[in-house]
Formats: structure tokens, sequence, C-alpha cells
């Protein structure tokens, strides 16, 4: 029987007493104790195992106050790396009382909502220490303090500082110096930022840190997590103590998504070795330092998913965990683009690499103060990899990539429909006329002039194409657009048909895309021969239609070739009249 998968499954100990699939990161803890640094921030993706990670280290770490419940929490690493390191390190088990907070749940559309959030967390925490603390505190005045913190009645001062306050009642409770633990730090400056009240969380958010990590006499360490390094002029004012790991770093850049053998174990736990090559194709990529590392969430979506179901088709599960804000900012910047990113967006999505000065200290504030900023988001947050760094003067110019098949299907949606908004705005009757009139100088300038208004991926495939034009075409209300991907195999790729049909007009449209400009007009002559060999109009002329223009157009990136034959006739091929054009 397999091991249910932790799907959605955050919390360290329940994940290890149920029984889940647990990929091994417990020598973490060994790095940590080593570096010895004060202040630690992990930067890295979403869904890349932030919170299990602070989840493992509070379990591990954590001083209950309770022997036996201490006892149980030193059960949950039995048998795992941690446990085996040395007793240098075994030794640090349940020794600090632990405070953790995660500030995800601050992901809200306005300040008072994302603030009552925060207050509601805060005070969650306290709760969980209430019985341990209170009857400590030799103070009223501590006592009222805290009870109205945990209660949701202090003041904005009272919250502001309210970690800061935690740690000093823990360490008049426990004599002990604390550990503290933030989790998605950077999500409120995130949802601040796009529902416009970033300066007011930044200043809670400032106050918070400060008082709890800069100079606490009551903090043994702390460990935060976040996508972002969010610069220390707006966050981390002062605080000298921080040592930043982000995606740039070697330290810890195992720890966070799964390697290639960790990988492939779960795979072959689950009977899914075959799947190896398309789970590389899919969910590898990511560059951590110089490791290779898959999306966690998404590989354990798909094994979840295919044990089930082994012919399941590949999905992007990352794509349904967040609204992906960025790559939408980055999308809907092209509207006032002059061509540059345009161009660099679609050398990336036809497997291209584009490279940029890489800043790890930014604000959610700065992300349209340059084009740079924007790819250092995208970079950051896992949009992007890392493929090679070189230093350039005091820069850093990083060559990145898309990293996978999944987040090329992120950046596709995006574009679709970034697109299909795009093409209400096109003027299209020019386009139309020149269909109507035969004309194929006119159908070629409008036909390349959307082209380059938009962003070719497919490797300029022929699938590509239809789908380009047929969506051009849908926008007119005169005809009825048929595709061959909605009529069956034996038709041509698009047929336009009027409603009226003996004074109506028929218009059959065959595609081709070839690898070199030079090949353009034998591409144009194939697709008309198709036409007429494979009696694309025969069908028409059955249904009445008299008036019947058939076009082959040919594509080579962003440039096509027109060709037209135009029947007039009845039912049969016999002593029918026509027209040819095929300029250039």
């Amino acid at each position: 029987m397999f091991q249910p998968l932790p799907i959605g499954v955050d919390d360290f100990g329940k994940l290890i007493e149920k029984g889940y699939y647990y990929v091994d990161k417990t020598l973490m803890i060994k790095e940590l104790l080593d570096k010895k640094g004060e202040v630690n921030l992990f930067t890295r993706p979403r869904r890349f195992g932030k919170t299990l990670n602070l989840s493992m280290l509070k379990y591990y770490f954590e001083d209950t106050g309770d022997a036996e419940r201490n006892e149980r929490n030193a059960q949950l690493f039995s048998g795992l790396a941690i446990a085996g390191a040395g007793e240098m390190y075994t030794r640090e088990m349940g020794q600090y009382p632990a405070i953790m907070l995660t500030l995800k749940s601050a992901k809200q559309n306005s300040f008072a909502m994302a603030y009552d959030s925060l207050k509601e967390a805060i005070a969650e925490e306290y709760a969980r220490h209430e019985k341990m603390v209170v009857g400590k505190l030799e103070n009223p005045e501590d006592v009222e303090r805290y009870r109205a913190i945990r209660g949701r009645r202090g003041e904005d001062s009272d919250y502001y500082k309210s970690l800061s306050f935690l740690s000093n009642c823990l360490y008049k409770a426990y004599g002990k110096k604390c550990v503290i633990l933030i989790d998605e730090y950077d999500v409120p400056l995130e949802s601040a930022y796009f529902g416009g009240f970033y300066d007011e969380m930044i200043g809670f958010i400032r106050s918070l840190f400060e008082s709890a990590l800069k100079t606490n006499p009551y903090l043994e360490f702390a460990a935060v997590t976040g996508c972002l390094r969010v610069s220390r002029e707006s966050i981390f004012t002062g605080l000298n103590n921080l040592k930043v790991f982000s995606i740039m770093r070697s330290d810890y850049a195992g720890y966070f998504g799964f390697v290639q053998q960790e990988v492939d174990r779960m795979l072959e736990n689950y009977g899914m070795g075959d799947k190896r090559a398309t789970v590389k194709q899919w969910y590898d990529g990511y560059r951590f330092g110089s490791t290779e590392v898959y999306n966690p969430w998404s590989l354990i979506s798909f094994v979840e998913e295919h044990m089930s179901d082994r012919d399941a088709l590949m999905m992007a599960y990352w794509a349904n965990t967040s609204a992906n804000s960025i790559v939408k900012s980055l999308i809907q910047k092209m509207d006032d683009d002059k061509g540059q990113m345009k161009e660099q967006l679609e050398g990336l999505m036809n497997g291209g690499t584009i490279e940029k000065p890489v800043h790890e200290e930014i604000t959610y504030d700065s992300i349209y103060d340059s084009e740079d900023n924007l790819w250092n988001f995208l970079f950051f947050t896992g949009y992007m990899k890392k493929i090679s760094v070189r230093q350039e003067g005091e820069e850093r110019l990083v060559t990145m990539a898309v990293p996978n098949m999944e987040v090329s299907y992120i950046y596709k949606n995006m574009i679709s429909a970034w697109f299909d908004r795009k093409q209400k705005s096109f003027q299209m009757s020019p386009l139309y006329t020149a269909i109507e009139e035969g004309d194929t100088e006119g159908m070629e300038e409008e036909i390349t002039r959307f082209l380059w208004e938009t962003i070719s991926y497919f490797d300029y495939g022929e699938s590509y194409y239809h789908g380009f034009l047929a969506g051009l075409l849908r926008q007119n209300g005169k005809y009825r657009v048929l595709s061959n991907r909605e009529a069956g195999t034996g038709r041509a790729d698009i047929i336009l048909k009027t409603p009226v049909i003996r004074r109506g007009r028929a218009v059959i449209i065959e595609i081709k895309a070839v690898k070199s400009f030079g090949e353009m007009e034998k591409g144009r002559e194939e697709a008309l021969l198709q036409i007429e060999e494979r009696g694309y109009r025969r069908e028409l002329m059955q249904e009445g239609y008299q008036d019947i223009l058939a076009y082959g157009i040919c594509f080579f990136r962003k440039e096509c070739l027109v060709g037209m034959e135009r029947k007039y006739g009845n039912v049969n091929y016999e002593g029918d009249c026509y027209e040819r054009n095929t300029g250039f």
C-alpha cells in the first residue's frame, strides 16, 4: 500500500504522525546550527516547501513547557537524517520557546482586512503560549497587555511591537531566549502593492520586524521566509545581523524543492519510474545556486493524480496556486512596449534566453521603475531560471530562460488572453476587404502587420498560424468561420461561409509553414494544390455556393505569402471558370 501524499499538508508534526510521504529535509537544521546566523532570510518561489520547513524547525527547537509533548516532538525525528548527525545537534532539540507566525492570511484587498487578518494571526500565537506565560508574569500591566493582544483588544502600538513583547514574556516564563519563525513575510506587501495600500502595510511590517529582530535581547535566532528579498531600506532597516539566502546562493539549496535523486526515489516508490523524462520536462529546471531543483508542489500533485489514473494528461499544477500577477504585469506592459520586451518574451517562448542584471534588494513599488526590475521579479519568484551568471563591473548579469513546460504553459495562457484582448482593438476591415476582393498583396500586408503585433510560439508551426488566423477571422460579422479542428479531417484549414448561399460567397484557406524564406513560394503552391487535389470546393459547391475563393497562405516566421484561385460555377469542375492570383 502506498503512503498518502501530503497535498496541502504543511504541518511537520501532522505529516510525520499521519504517515504521509516525506522527503527528508532535516539536515537543514544542521546547516542552520553550523552557520549560527542570528536572523536568516530564505527567499524561494511559492510552493517550494518554505512553510513545511519552518514547521519542522518549530517542532525541533521548541520547548513547549511540557516534558511529555517535548518527547513526542523528539520522536517525530526518529529515523530522519538529523537524528544521525551527532549529539552536538540533537542536544539542541526542545531547548527554546518558539514563536511561529505566518503572514499569508494577509492576502486581502484592503489594508483594514489585511491588518485584521494579521492581528488574528498574532492573537492565535499569543493564545498558543497563554497557559505557560500569563501565570509567570509578575507585572499586572504586562498581563493586561498580553490578554488585550490575545483578545484582539490591543492598541495599534501593541500589535506593531507584538513579537518583541511576546519574546520578552517567553523569556520571563522560561528563562530562555526564543526562536522566531516568520513565514511568507512578503505576502502582505505583494497584496498591498497590487491593492493600493503599500505604504500603510510597509509601515506595520517594518515596525513588527524592527522590534523583534533588531537588537532584541530575548532572541536566540530567527528564520524568515518569502519569495523576494525586499530591500533593507524599506523593511530591514538597520538590521545588520541579517543573512540572506536567495536562489543565487548555494547555501541551503537542496532544502527547498526536490533534487533529482529525491525525485527518482519518489517515482520508483510509486511505480512511476517510466515517467521520469516527462516529469523532468514539466517540473524540473529551477536552479538554486548550482543545484538543479524540481517544483515539489507540482511533482507531488502529479504523482497523486497518476496513482488513480496512469494515463492522466500532464497539467500545470503550479498555475492554479496563484493569480500569477507578476506574469500578467509583464504581458500587459507590452501594450506600451516599443518592441524590445515583446521580442525578448517571444525568444524565451521559443526556447531562447535573455541576459539581465540581477538586483536582490528590490521593492514591490519599484516593479515598473524599469524593465530590468520586472525581469528581476519574474526571476526571483520562479518564472525564470538561471542558466549562467557573470560579473561586469559592479553588476551581476544572469542569463535566464523559462524553467520548464509548466511555466511555459502559464506564459502561453497569459499571452493568449492578452492577444484575444488586443485583437479587439485591431482595425480588421482592410483584411476582410482584401479577402473579398482577391487582393493577395493586401492580405499579405495586413496579416504580416498583425503577426508583428503578437508573440509567436510553438516554434512557428502550422498549428500556431492556424489558431492565429482563425482568431482574427472570427471577429468578422459577415462570415461563419469553420476550422478543420472543429469540422474534422478532410477539410481545409479554415472555411468562411456567408449564411446566404445563392448570392453569397465561400472562402477556403489552406495554411503551410516553412523553415526558410526561400521555401515560401513552394509552400504557397503546395497549399493551393492541396485545395485542388483534395476537392475542398466540392462540398461547398454541393451546398450551393457558386462564388468560391481559395487561398493558399504560406508562413515563414512573421512573413506570409498569399496565392488565390477563384472559381465561378455550379456543381462540377468541367467548364468552370477560374481566376488566379499569386502576387508576392
